[in-house]
Parts: structure tokens; sequence; C-alpha cells
């Protein structure tokens, strides 16, 4: 069997068909479960989604202006989960204060307000679009 360094440092990497499926669901279940209990942020927008998208299903709009609606609010979800792993890693380096912990924790900051911005744009032009 070759040595191959990413089968060393992963135990999904050595697993394969179903009990890698399944090892992944629980990885990632493992994942919404931390980020839901240790960051406020994405609780809130945890919450907000589950607004949003049961009003996106009620809303008399397209099945393609639901998807994106739902869609967009979905990006959120995700930006907030890259934006507390970068911070998650940034912190385990060291509570020191530095330029690059800043400018990484920072970056992932705006895109989860762009990620908002989209949110917005997208349903405003939706409802525009119906309303008016």
């Amino acid at each position: 069997m070759p040595n191959d360094k990413a089968t060393e440092t992963s135990p999904l990497k050595g697993k394969t068909g179903l009990r890698r499926i399944w090892n992944a669901l629980n990885y990632s279940l493992d994942g919404l479960h931390a980020a839901y209990t240790g960051e406020a942020a994405f609780r809130q927008e945890t919450w907000l989604a589950l607004i949003l998208i049961i009003a996106a299903v009620l809303l008399p709009v397209s099945g393609l202006e639901r998807a994106l609606m739902i869609g967009a609010v979905l990006l959120v979800l995700m930006v907030e989960l890259l934006n507390s792993a970068v911070e998650a890693v940034v912190d385990r380096v060291g509570p020191e204060r530095h330029v690059l912990s800043k400018r990484a924790k920072d970056i992932g900051s705006a895109a989860v307000f762009i990620a908002l911005v989209n949110v917005a744009v997208v349903w405003a032009s939706i409802l525009w679009e119906r309303w008016h």
C-alpha cells in the first residue's frame, strides 16, 4: 500500500463507500452543533434563516424565485460556518494580537456581510418585481 500523507492525517481519507459517507455526515452534524452552541452569530442567523425560509415557502413567487431566496439565505449560513472556522483556527494559533490574525478575522466578517447584503438584494429584487 502506498505511503500517502493525506491518508495518514485524516481518518476520512482511509474510509471508502458508505462508511465514509456516514463519517462525513457525523462530522458535519458535529460541526453544526458546535457552531450553534458556540457561536451567537450562527444561532441568530439560523433563526433568521428559519423565518425567511418559511416566508419564502409561503410567498406567492415562482419556483425559481423561491430557490433564489432560499439559496441566498443558506449562503449566509455557509459563509458564517467558514468564518467561524477561520476564527477558531486563528484563536487556536495564539491569543496575541497580530495584524494577520486581525486581517483573517476581518475578511471573514466581510464575507458574512456580503452574504447578508446578497440576501437583501435578492429578496428586495424579487419582492419589488412581484408588487410593483
